[in-house]
């Protein structure tokens, strides 16, 4: 019997009449595992593009104590969004690991979307695994699913209401949450002529990458793979890919 491999998605090419977009994960180098060659080729587009670390991943090098782990893994990540043209980096200082979903989380993002008042609010995957067996972290599910409600609760003056002073307005201008790699894509954005930025932008997270000890891993070849498969879908050579929550009633 002849076995039919499956076939691979095909994607709809993401919109890009934006101008300004907020990518909020979890941790440092989130972005940069598919997504950081988008935001080069949007940043090379002139539009505004800020990241916001919800923690500074400091629980992430098993052999360095979370107090050295800290600046260590923020000036990475200054340095890799540097790569792809963003300026605007924040960290919001909460602890690495162990983030809970709920009305705090949705709070202090909520503050951060009021102040930046983007057109699309991005994250990474936030279902429960990468596809397969693949468990997804805590902290990622936590991100995403806060993102997804603090994008509704900015618009809304009403909620969190003690952050509307010194000028600060409810902002309910996010047309759309973006995750970056999820299982459940439906979009795609071709990163052909932004690749190299894109390895680029991983490469700078060398503290981080050996602390993993992954023997022999090689980052370009990681993102080749990763992104070849969305580009299949787009057809091009390299594509990042999306999942799409529009916000507002159709």
């Amino acid at each position: 019997m002849s076995h039919t491999s499956p076939t691979p998605p095909t994607f709809e090419a993401l919109p890009e009449d934006w101008q300004t977009a907020l990518f909020v994960v979890a941790h440092p180098d989130d972005i940069e595992y598919g997504a950081a060659a988008a935001v080069a080729r949007w940043t090379g587009q002139g539009k505004r593009i800020v990241y916001c670390m919800v923690t500074s991943g400091e629980a992430g090098i098993d052999g360095l104590h979370p107090d050295e782990c800290a600046p260590l893994r923020e000036a990475e990540e200054i340095a890799s969004a540097r790569t792809v043209g963003v300026d605007e980096v924040e960290f919001l200082h909460l602890p690495d690991g162990i983030l809970e979903y709920g009305v705090a989380l949705r709070r202090v993002i909520t503050e951060v979307v009021r102040r930046h008042r983007p057109d699309i609010a991005m994250t990474i995957n936030f279902r429960e695994t990468f596809g397969g067996t693949n468990l997804n972290q805590a902290d990622h599910i936590a991100v995403g699913k806060a993102l997804l409600d603090a994008v509704r609760d900015a618009g809304n003056r009403w909620i969190f209401p003690e952050q509307l002073t010194d000028g600060l307005e409810p902002w309910g201008g996010v047309r759309a949450v973006w995750a970056g790699g999820s299982p459940q894509s439906t979009h795609a954005v071709d990163v052909t002529d932004t690749f190299a930025a894109g390895v680029a932008s991983l490469k700078e997270h060398k503290a981080y990458i050996d602390g993993l000890g992954w023997e022999g891993w090689d980052p370009e070849e990681f993102l080749d793979g990763i992104l070849r498969v969305g580009g299949q879908g787009l057809g091009v050579t390299h594509a990042s890919t999306f999942e799409v929550f529009p916000l507002g009633w159709g």
